[in-house]
């Protein structure tokens, strides 16, 4: 087994090099501390790291952003498992539990694909920001709230979510410093189309954000009347992922490849 002074840089959400969403993941059999792993996190300069526990039955992971710690994410639970799985910590039919700040998550392989069990985001729909349009770049026709300090726009078209030009600052002064835009796809790559921004947990943009669709599956689904649905994120290196709504949980499927790893030298 890799120890602690090894780190893997993952491209998650996609089979290609440098497209989806980068992730550093560690496999910890050291003592560390937290202001360690957030250091190391800040190294990384990431959107997330995660840093794996192994113990007898599961393992616990924890994510942190370049300055936050944060309960939960898709991504970097996906490049996780996919090292966990490179590894040979699991075999390929071995399921993987992993235990979070957010949630106890149940991991499974099926052919080139990895498939995450996330707990359902509950979602109600709030009112209008009288200011969106100015920090985003659109005019929304439905706002929603989750947990996490979460806030969704739903936007009339795809294109208004790729030409979305936010104000960073703005947003976090404004109470939308995690927002999940997102429409209907007007092509037949997806069902769904979305861009997530977190400028409140150091994350300008996130490239390919697996835990928004927790909140975004049940909300859509509902929408266009189907349980499985194909999404699409419109950032820079764009990525993909199938989800489904499974009686309150979320099933979240995703491809992944390893960039590098690394020697820590400290």
């Amino acid at each position: 087994m890799k120890n602690n002074r090894t780190i893997f840089q993952v491209d998650a959400f996609t089979d290609e090099p440098f497209k989806g969403n980068p992730a550093g993941v560690m496999i910890v059999t050291e003592e560390v501390s937290s202001e360690w792993m957030q250091n190391v996190a800040a190294e990384m300069n990431l959107s997330e790291t995660a840093f794996v526990f192994p113990g007898e039955k599961e393992f616990e992971i924890r994510y942190f952003t370049p300055t936050i710690e944060v309960p939960l994410c898709g991504h970097a639970t996906l490049a996780s498992s996919h090292i966990i799985y490179e590894l040979g910590l699991k075999s390929a039919n071995e399921t993987i539990k992993l235990r979070a700040k957010g949630a106890d998550l149940i991991i499974k392989k099926e052919d080139d694909w990895i498939v995450m069990d996330f707990p359902e985001y509950p979602i109600q729909k709030t009112d209008m920001h009288k200011d969106f349009k100015r920090l985003v770049g659109f005019e929304p026709i439905e706002m929603y709230s989750s947990i996490y300090d979460w806030v969704i726009a739903i936007a009339k078209n795809e294109n208004d979510i790729l030409n979305a030009r936010p104000d960073f600052g703005l947003l976090t002064e404004n109470g939308l410093g995690h927002l999940m835009i997102t429409a209907e796809s007007d092509s037949n790559q997806a069902d769904i189309v979305v861009r997530c921004f977190a400028p409140m947990g150091g994350i300008n943009e996130d490239p390919v954000t697996g835990s928004a669709h927790c909140a975004l599956t049940p909300l859509w689904s509902e929408k266009l009347g189907k349980s499985e649905l194909d999404s699409l994120q419109l950032s820079k290196r764009t990525g993909r992922m199938k989800v489904k709504l499974n009686n309150g949980r979320v099933e979240i499927k995703g491809k992944a490849l390893t960039v590098f790893e690394a020697k820590l030298k400290i």
